[in-house]
């Protein structure tokens, strides 16, 4: 049973990307709503010799288009873990960095993993108020369409042109409302703080998680927590991806000589 269980979690999870590093401590990037590995698609050539990002594809989206989206965060973070244990990419560590609701389910896995005993050696969590905190929404999931979309367009996280086609918006809204589903019925459960290194990411500008809701972080981190702001919006890391890059590789160099 033990041998079909990379075959079964460890493929879909975390595809392959073509030339990507083969050396470098594995860096999980978690996609925000709606999103899919591709949202990391120019990453793992950026981090070397320090790290190499691995992408994670979850299910309903992209290549697992075929698989219903999961709408539980500790569902999806026991399911993640299973696949960390399986894959032999992942089984002498990894960090974590998650963006929006990939911030959500990086706090979980990294919870996920140091009750299994495997703690990650760094969390990197972006634009998502700490997990503490009661959420401003709580209804964008029992929308219309016509209304999700409106508020994907707020975001400014979906490109425009695709709010506009019927064909794709079929495809793509029931993964988003299923998503925003998950954060919108997360529940905080008292722990103990994350004993990993924490180090939060915002846009200064992003209207939905002020640096008051990010600096929060700190009462559910360990001694090691660091915030760190760029300009922008909620999606500011698209247009810092250099910046947000040189902050991580610089945290995981940090390790290294350690």
């Amino acid at each position: 049973m033990g041998v079909d269980r990379p075959a079964v979690h460890a493929g879909p999870w975390f595809p392959p990307v073509a030339g990507a590093p083969v050396e470098g401590l594995p860096l999980l990037c978690l996609p925000h709503a709606g999103g899919g590995a591709t949202a990391y698609r120019t990453w793992p050539h950026a981090l070397t010799p320090y790290a190499r990002a691995v992408p994670v594809q979850l299910p309903g989206r992209e290549d697992r288009f075929g698989e219903p989206p999961v709408r539980s965060a500790a569902v999806l973070a026991a399911q993640l873990a299973d696949a960390v244990a399986a894959h032999p990419v992942t089984r002498d560590g990894c960090a974590l960095f998650g963006h929006s609701m990939g911030a959500l389910l990086a706090f979980e896995l990294a919870h996920e993993l140091i009750a299994r005993g495997r703690p990650p050696v760094h969390v990197f969590v972006s634009a998502y108020r700490a997990p503490q905190l009661p959420r401003r929404t709580r209804d964008v999931h029992l929308r219309d369409d016509a209304g999700l979309c409106e508020f994907l367009a707020e975001l400014e996280g979906t490109q425009a042109e695709l709010l506009r086609h019927p064909e794709l918006l079929e495809v793509l809204l029931p993964v988003i409302r299923a998503d925003f589903e998950l954060c919108e019925t997360y529940r905080y459960r008292l722990r103990r703080r994350l004993d990993v290194p924490v180090t939060v990411l915002g846009g200064r500008h992003d209207e939905g998680v002020p640096p008051e809701d990010l600096d929060a972080w700190a009462e559910v981190s360990g001694e090691r927590f660091a915030v760190e702001l760029f300009d922008g919006g909620h999606f500011y890391l698209r247009q810092r991806q250099a910046a947000v890059l040189s902050v991580v590789a610089e945290a995981l160099r940090g390790r290294r000589r350690a």
